[in-house]
């Protein structure tokens, strides 16, 4: 089981074994924010938890019941999260392509970055994912610097994570030593 040892385990039903065979060679990118643009809340921890409460947020009413999970998240703090140990399944990806190569989840690793598409992303979580990434790197060798991607590149026309806000200059650069 590989876990992260600069995160916090909550072990999350939403996720499974990955197909046999299945090797780990792309790493997703996404946001998120619950009740939408909000930050510091408990809502992210408890949707991928399955305890989130629909009389919590009027929007939590329209989520109510969806069994998703990532891998991580990062919190506007630096914090991370870990849901879901990375040889296993997360059900982050949805439906999704990559390289011709569906069903992304069978194959990748999902972080979630505590944001919006449109708000810049704070120093301490590009921090916390350059060193996430390459601990993720080291144990997932396959991962390249052009196998991470964001949501929206894998669910094109679907999503739009981590969005125009999400410096990918800054966070590849970041990475130049290691990939």
């Amino acid at each position: 089981m590989t876990i992260y040892h600069n995160a916090t385990l909550l072990p999350s039903p939403h996720c499974d074994a990955r197909p046999d065979g299945a090797v780990v060679n792309v790493l997703v990118i996404h946001n998120i924010s619950l009740p939408p643009s909000q930050f510091g809340t408990s809502g992210i921890r408890d949707l991928f938890m399955g305890e989130l409460d629909p009389t919590a947020h009027p929007f939590y009413q329209e989520i109510a019941g969806l069994r998703v999970s990532a891998h991580c998240v990062i919190y506007r703090t630096g914090n991370v999260e870990q849901f879901v140990p990375f040889n296993e399944r997360a059900w982050h990806a949805g439906l999704s392509t990559f390289q011709g190569k569906s069903r992304c989840n069978d194959f990748s690793i999902g972080i979630e970055l505590e944001g919006t598409d449109t708000l810049a992303y704070t120093n301490e979580q590009y921090a916390a994912l350059t060193e996430l990434t390459e601990f993720i790197v080291k144990h997932y060798p396959d991962i390249t610097l052009g196998r991470i991607v964001g949501h929206n590149d894998i669910a094109t026309g679907r999503k739009t994570d981590p969005g125009q806000a999400f410096d990918w200059a800054r966070y590849r650069k970041s990475l130049t030593h290691l990939i």
